[in-house]
């Protein structure tokens, strides 16, 4: 299993902000270039990336050119390209304005070294979440997870907390774009058995997944409430299947969770 990464085509923009005086086409398509990369990605041509993103070849090689000038990208062979270490000031400069990740790390450190098991916070990022913090205890999956990675929202704890306080309307569109894939067979698949799904979420406040992104995972998850009275965010622990039953995420981490989470909720009040 791992991460999600879609291609990112610039056709949709285009459609969507064309005829707007104020919409800056080549910043787009600068930021389009940006996220070709990934962890999968990490070389990649200006053939590649022109593929990827829909974007002709001659407007790659000038977006490859100045953002090379700037220092957030490099070749060594004058026709692979990869992200330089710079471009971690383009997140760097959210993470750091955003409350949730200065004060996240040491409530994770808290949950985590009170249960014994790894803990994150993520946001919902379009149809993913994104993780803004993380807090270690041992490597449960085995895809590589840290702050900036995503995953599909619809098959994770974290997701499924967020997405049972979404609007009706918001989720409706939310879930008729979303692709669901069969990760494993446990996987929940079918849209009106997601609804449903989603509805036990909203009624319990939590999310348990059981086996669904990945076979030996479970995790569950909380929302964090903003003053507006939807999920901001949401905080989860992991755990090998294995080794915690459901029960024991129930009495055990659930309750420590909740603690966490509506600690977190203060700084958004």
């Amino acid at each position: 299993m791992q991460q999600r990464q879609d291609p990112i085509s610039e056709e949709g923009v285009e459609e969507t902000f064309s005829g707007d005086p104020n919409y800056m086409a080549s910043l787009a398509r600068g930021l389009a270039v940006i996220q070709a990369f990934s962890a999968q990605r990490r070389l990649l041509s200006t053939s590649q990336i022109s593929q990827r993103t829909g974007i002709p070849r001659a407007a790659v090689r000038r977006c490859l050119y100045t953002l090379n000038k700037l220092g957030f990208v490099d070749s060594e062979d004058g026709r692979h390209f990869a992200l330089r270490p710079r471009i971690l000031a383009l997140g760097h400069a959210y993470l750091g304005s955003t409350p949730l990740t200065r004060a996240g790390q040491p409530v994770l450190r808290h949950v985590s070294s009170s249960v014994n098991e790894s803990s994150s916070i993520a946001i919902l990022d379009g149809d993913d979440i994104l993780y803004i913090a993380r807090a270690f205890t041992s490597r449960i999956m085995t895809v590589d997870l840290d702050i900036g990675s995503r995953l599909p929202a619809t098959c994770t704890s974290m997701g499924r907390a967020m997405l049972s306080r979404l609007p009706a309307a918001e989720l409706a569109q939310l879930l008729d774009r979303a692709r669901l894939v069969q990760h494993t067979p446990h996987t929940i698949v079918g849209r009106p058995e997601l609804e449903a799904e989603l509805a036990r979420v909203a009624e319990q406040g939590y999310a348990l997944i059981d086996q669904e992104l990945e076979i030996g995972l479970r995790s569950i998850a909380v929302p964090i409430i903003g003053g507006d009275g939807r999920a901001a965010a949401a905080i989860n622990v992991g755990v090998q299947a294995a080794r915690v039953s459901r029960e024991d995420l129930l009495l055990r981490i659930l309750p420590v969770l909740r603690e966490a989470a509506a600690e977190l909720a203060l700084l958004l009040a």
